[in-house]
This record gives C-alpha cells, structure tokens and sequence, in this order.
C-alpha cells in the first residue's frame, strides 16, 4: 500500500501520525505529492487532487482523512483508536467528529485569509466558530473528555485528530492567539507534541 501526502496538509498529517502509532508504517509506503499542480503525481490516482490518499495493494484508492483512518484501524492488530462496536458509549467516535469539525472550521478560515477574497463575513463566522470549539475542548478536558495516556501508551483517533488540529494552528495558523485562558488545552497540545508520533511528521510553518 502507498499514501500520497503534502507535508503542510493537516488531515493528511493525522494519517501520518496514524501509521506511526499503529506500526503500519512499517507496511505502507509514504510519497510526498504537490497539491494545486496540474502536473502533480497524485492526478493520475486521485483526481481530485486531495490528500490523504490511500493506493491499496489491489489498485483501489481510499480519499478523505476520516474515512483512510477507519480502514486503517481494521488493519493492526491493536487497540481500535477509533473503536465502531459502542464499546465506549461513543464516546471516541463523537469527540473524533468534534475535533474534524475543529480542524474544518480552521481550514476555510486559513483558506480564506490565503486564497480567498479575505471575505470579513466568512472569516467572522470561521473564528467565531473555532473560538466556540476550543472553549468547548478546555471545558471537555476538564471532565476527563480526551482523556487517555497522552505521553505513554497508545492514544485514540479523537486525540490525535485534535492533536493534529491544535499543532497545525500554531505552525501555520499564527494569526489566531487561541492559548490565552485555554491552559487545558495548552498543555493538551504541548504533551501530545512530544510523542515520535508527531514529531516524526512536522509540518513546515508558514506565517498566517
């Protein structure tokens, strides 16, 4: 098998992050690709041009962060990160939702100050958004919600999806002081960056 991955792309960085927690990078092949390229590598597999994706060794091509993370999981021979029987009440399943949203409400917004029109309705609505969502994970994290072995043992999908969300603020989304009042959340990030996980799979900053 093979993912196709940009560095700076966060929702492929969870499955990065994924294959290193799980050992399956020891299976799967990782190739870096250009996004906004008509001559990128990636077309001729994906054309929509989206990572993560996932070639599977018989041809197939898996696309979408969430959905590449659950085929993955079907795939070791550990502890589910994102277990689907209703084992834990759910509970991993809807804070792994509530963080996407979390990284999808940054993205337009990082999109819209890059890319776009600078459109002051879209990026009020994303930043209100967004400052809903992390006060909503400072007040999780004080009721034992993303909770888990953070700094040993094996995390679960809604942590490294929230993980990978908060990191790749600070790395590429400078414009947003989102640590102020939130030492939950601060020192959330700050114990699940040190995991090889993570630091293995650094995204390049940019200045937003």
């Amino acid at each position: 098998m093979k993912l196709f991955y940009a560095a700076g792309s966060p929702y492929a960085r969870i499955i990065r992050v994924v294959l290193r927690e799980t050992g399956l990078i020891a299976r799967i092949a990782e190739e870096e690709v250009t996004l906004r390229d008509p001559n990128s590598a990636l077309l001729a597999y994906n054309p929509g041009g989206k990572v993560p994706s996932l070639e599977l060794d018989n041809g197939a091509i898996l696309n979408e962060s969430l959905l590449v993370l659950a085929y993955l999981d079907t795939q070791h021979g550990g502890r589910r990160l994102l277990p689907m029987d209703g084992s834990d009440g759910w509970k991993i399943l809807a804070e792994t939702g509530r963080a996407y949203a979390f990284l999808d409400a940054v993205t337009v917004w990082n999109r819209e100050l890059r890319f776009g029109l600078k459109a002051p309705g879209v990026i009020a609505l994303e930043t209100t958004r967004a400052e809903r969502a992390a006060d909503a994970f400072e007040a999780a994290l004080g009721k034992s919600g993303y909770g888990g072995p953070i700094d040993g043992g094996q995390i679960n999908a809604g942590q490294i999806v929230l993980g990978a969300a908060l990191e790749n603020i600070a790395r590429r989304h400078k414009v947003w002081a989102w640590r102020p009042g939130r030492p939950r959340l601060s020192a959330f990030l700050d114990e699940i960056a040190r995991r090889p996980s993570f630091t293995a799979t650094v995204q390049p900053e940019i200045e937003v």
